[in-house]
C-alpha cells in the first residue's frame, strides 16, 4: 500500500463528529397545652437539628397568640374538636364509635374520612382539617397532609400556624423554596411566632444564608439551645475561607470550603454548588463542572429576599447563572450560555464581574456562529480566523480549537490542524472530535506511531465502532510497513523467494511453521497482498514466510497443485496443516496466529 493510499483511507474514515425536613407542627390548640395527652418519647416527633422538639408554647411573655396557638403536635380538645385516642373511629361530634358500630369501612377510593384512626374531614370547620392534615403527616404522608393544610389556608388565609404547617408538609417533600416562602407568611401574619421562626432559620441555614439564618434565630427566642448558632458560626467560616480562596485562584481549596459548607448543614445552597462548578471548571475539569451545574438545587417559589442575598459580592440567583452561562461555553452550548449571561445581566446589571462574562460569552459566540457560516460556505481561511478572533476571548475553549483545526486541514496545513488539536486536547482529553482529526492530520504527516495512538484511545470511547476498528487496522498495518524495511535490512527478518522445487520442499521440511504465499507478478491481487505478507514477516518473525512465483517456478505450482492465485499454504515440519485461496488480511492473519500456536 503506497503513503498516498494509506493517506487518503485516512482522510476519508476521519469523522467531524434533596433529606425532606421534619419539623414538629403547629396544632392550634384552644385550650391550655397542659389539658393535652403526652405522647411517649419515641414518639415524639424531632425538629431539623436532629433534637425533640419543645413543648413548651411559643408564646414569648405578654403577648397574646391567636386562637390557633397551642402545644405542638397534639389534638387539641374542646368543644368542636375531638381529643386524641389511642383507637376507635373518631367523628365530628367527638363520640367514639366501637368496631361493628355502622361506620362504612374506608375503602381505597374514599377521600371523606382520612387521617390515623380515620378522623373525617370536617367540612367546614379549619381546625378540623388541619387536624386531618396533621395525622397524615405524622403518618408520613406528605401529600396528603399538604393537601389539607392548603384547604385549611383557604378556609382561613389569616391564621399563622396553618401557614407553618404547610411549611411543614412542603419541606418534608423537599419544596423548600416555597417552605419559606409560607414561614415567611407566618411571621407577616404574626410577628412574635417563635416557631415559624425558628422553622425559617433551619432553612436559610440550608440555603447557605448566615445572616437570614441568624436573624430569624434571634427572633425565635431560642437561648437555650445554641447548637445552631454553633452551626452558622461554621458555616460563615467556611464561606469566608472559600471566597478568599475564589479571590486568589486557590480552586482546589474553593471547592474543599465549599464541599464542608454543605456538610455543616447548606445542603441545599445553589451559590455552593456552582462555585463548586466554577472552580472545576477553571480547573478544567468540565465533566465535574458539567455534574455539578446539572445538581444545582432549584428553591422554586423562594421568597425574593433569599435569591436577592449577596454571594461572593453578586445576586444569588445571578452568581449561579453567571457560573451557568461559562460551564455551558465551555462545553460548546453556546445558545443556553448566552440565554444564562443576559439572565444574570438582567439579574445583578450593576456587578462588573457579571458584565464582563456576558460580554464574553457573548462575544465567543457571534465568534463561533461565523466561523461556522464561513465554513459552510467553503472559505476556510477566514472561517480560521474568526474561530480565532473568538479564542482571543476564551482561550480554553476546545470547540473552537477543534473548529478552526478542521479548517486547517482542509488547507492542507496540516500541522496547523495537529497544533489545534493538541490544544483542544490539553483542555478535553477525551473529544473524539479532536482524536479523530488529530489522527487524520498526522497520517498526511506519516506519523504512524501517533496515528496509532489516536485510534487507540478512540478504540476504548468507542469500543463497538467498526470504522474505528478498521482505522486502528490500517494504522498498526502502515506502522509497521514503515518499520518492516528497517527490520529486514538490520536484522534480516523478510520473505524468502523460493523458485526451485528441491529448496522449496527442503524449506518447508524444516522445523517449525511456514507460510507460502503463491503469486504472479502479473496478478493484482497478489500485488495487492504482498505487501500485507511483508508486514507478517515483521509481526511474527519465528515464522518463514515464503513467496513463490508460479509462473517462473512450474514445477512447484505443478506439485502443490496450484490453480489459483493468490494460494496460501502453511506447513508444518513439511506437513501441510491449511490452504487457503484468496484470503482476506484477516483471515490470513488469524490462520497465521493460530497455526503459529499450535
Amino acid at each position: 500500500m503506497s503513503n498516498t493510499m494509506q493517506q487518503t483511507g485516512f482522510d476519508s474514515l476521519c469523522r467531524d463528529h434533596n433529606k425532606p425536613d421534619s419539623k414538629q407542627l403547629d396544632l392550634g390548640s384552644t385550650v391550655n397545652a397542659a389539658a393535652a395527652p403526652k405522647l411517649p418519647s419515641d414518639r415524639m416527633p424531632t425538629n431539623h437539628s436532629g433534637e425533640l422538639a419543645a413543648t413548651t408554647s411559643d408564646k414569648k411573655p405578654g403577648h397574646r397568640r391567636s386562637v390557633s396557638a397551642g402545644a405542638p403536635l397534639y389534638h387539641s380538645v374542646g368543644a368542636n374538636s375531638p381529643s386524641l385516642f389511642p383507637s376507635g373511629n373518631i367523628c365530628p361530634t367527638g363520640k367514639i364509635l366501637k368496631p361493628g358500630s355502622g361506620l362504612p369501612s374506608r375503602g381505597p377510593n374514599r377521600t371523606d374520612v382520612l387521617g390515623s384512626g380515620n378522623r373525617a374531614m370536617g367540612g367546614s370547620d379549619p381546625e378540623e382539617v388541619k387536624n386531618v392534615g396533621n395525622d397524615l403527616y405524622r403518618s408520613g404522608n406528605f401529600t396528603e397532609a399538604l393537601a389539607m393544610y392548603d384547604r385549611a389556608v383557604s378556609m382561613s388565609p389569616g391564621n399563622s400556624a396553618y401557614r407553618s404547617n404547610r411549611a411543614a408538609a412542603l419541606t418534608a417533600l423537599g419544596r423548600l423554596g416555597e417552605a419559606a416562602r409560607e414561614c415567611l407568611e407566618a411571621v407577616k401574619l404574626d410577628p412574635a411566632y417563635a416557631r415559624a421562626h425558628k422553622r425559617l432559620s433551619s432553612l436559610y441555614l440550608r440555603f447557605g444564608q448566615v445572616g437570614n439564618s441568624r436573624h430569624h434565630l434571634s427572633l425565635s427566642g431560642v437561648k437555650e439551645d445554641q447548637s445552631e448558632e454553633q452551626k452558622l458560626l461554621l458555616l460563615e467560616k467556611h464561606l469566608n475561607r472559600c471566597e478568599d480562596a475564589r479571590k486568589v485562584g486557590d480552586w482546589k481549596r474553593a471547592i474543599r470550603e465549599s464541599e464542608a459548607a454543605i456538610a455543616v448543614g447548606a445542603d441545599s445552597s445553589p451559590q455552593l454548588v456552582a462555585c463548586k462548578a466554577e472552580a472545576y471548571l477553571k480547573l478544567h475539569q468540565l465533566e465535574d463542572a458539567e455534574s455539578c451545574l446539572s445538581n444545582i438545587p432549584k428553591l422554586d417559589g423562594c421568597p425574593s429576599a433569599c435569591s436577592q442575598t449577596k454571594f461572593f459580592g453578586m445576586v444569588g440567583e445571578a452568581y449561579v447563572l453567571f457560573v451557568s452561562a461559562q460551564v455551558e461555553m465551555a462545553l460548546g452550548r453556546f445558545e443556553n450560555a448566552v440565554a444564562a449571561a443576559e439572565k444574570a445581566s438582567l439579574l445583578d446589571y450593576s456587578n462588573v464581574e457579571v458584565a464582563r462574562v456576558a460580554n464574553i460569552v457573548k462575544m465567543v459566540a457571534q465568534s463561533r456562529s461565523r466561523g461556522n457560516d464561513l465554513f459552510s460556505s467553503g472559505k476556510f481561511c477566514e472561517a480560521c480566523s474568526a474561530y480565532g478572533e473568538g479564542l482571543k476571548y476564551d482561550n480554553s475553549n476546545y470547540v473552537l480549537y477543534c473548529n478552526r483545526a478542521i479548517c486547517w486541514s482542509k488547507l492542507g496545513l496540516w500541522e496547523q490542524s495537529v497544533q489545534d488539536c493538541n490544544q483542544a486536547l490539553k483542555i478535553q482529553p477525551n473529544y473524539t472530535k479532536a482524536l479523530f482529526r488529530r489522527a487524520a492530520s498526522n497520517a498526511k504527516l506519516e506519523r504512524w506511531v501517533e496515528v496509532v495512538k489516536d485510534y487507540q484511545a478512540l478504540k476504548r470511547e468507542l469500543p463497538n465502532d467498526n470504522e474505528v476498528a478498521e482505522s486502528l487496522r490500517q494504522a498498526q498495518l502502515a506502522l509497521e510497513e514503515s518499520r518492516g524495511v528497517v527490520y529486514g535490512t538490520k536484522f534480516g527478518v523478510e520473505v524468502e523467494e523460493i523458485s526451485a522445487l528441491d529448496k522449496f520442499k527442503a524449506a518447508i521440511a524444516s522445523a517449525g511453521v511456514s507460510v507460502v504465499h503463491f503469486k504472479e507478478a502479473s496478478n493484482e491481487l497478489c500485488e495487492e497482498i504482498s505487501p500485507f505478507i511483508n508486514t507478517l514477516c515483521v509481526r511474527y518473525p519465528s515464522i518463514k514466510f515464503i513467496k513463490v512465483d508460479v509462473e517462473e517456478c512450474l514445477a512447484i505450482a505443478k506439485a502443490e497443485s496450484i490453480r489459483s492465485v493468490p494460494t496460501f499454504k502453511i506447513y508444518k515440519k513439511g506437513e501441510k496443516v491449511k490452504e487457503m485461496i484468496r484470503p482476506t488480511h484477516q483471515f490470513l492473519e488469524d490462520s497465521v496466529r493460530k497455526c503459529n500456536s499450535l
